[in-house]
């Protein structure tokens, strides 16, 4: 897995690519709680184009980003889901409790 970053005004947009599964989410987790727990980012979005699978503990590491941008009023924003990974949010009832969108043009509109 590779993430990159790029900073927009009062966002942070990380450009995920690979497979987030077991080996690999733990730094998806850090970069998710470094910007929203230390850089106070108040918008974070995970362009998720590039993930070609993502098992639980990705899942698990999505979540935990998600309940600690609630807890600091910010937000926490998907795009880019192919099927795959969408279909693993449905089996999970996660679908609807994340803010998702279809491209960044969406993502970022205020």
């Amino acid at each position: 897995m590779e993430i990159s970053a790029r900073r927009l005004d009062n966002m942070t947009i990380f450009d995920v690519r690979g497979d987030v599964d077991l080996a690999s989410s733990p730094e998806l987790r850090k970069a998710l709680l470094h910007e929203l727990r230390e850089a106070r980012v108040p918008r974070v979005i995970l362009n998720l184009k590039g993930v070609r699978y993502m098992d639980s503990s990705g899942v698990a590491s999505l979540v935990e980003g998600l309940k600690v941008s609630r807890d600091l009023k910010a937000r926490l924003i998907l795009y880019g889901l192919n099927t795959t990974v969408r279909e693993v949010l449905q089996l999970s009832k996660l679908v609807k409790i994340f803010e998702i969108y279809e491209n960044e043009e969406q993502a970022v509109s205020p």
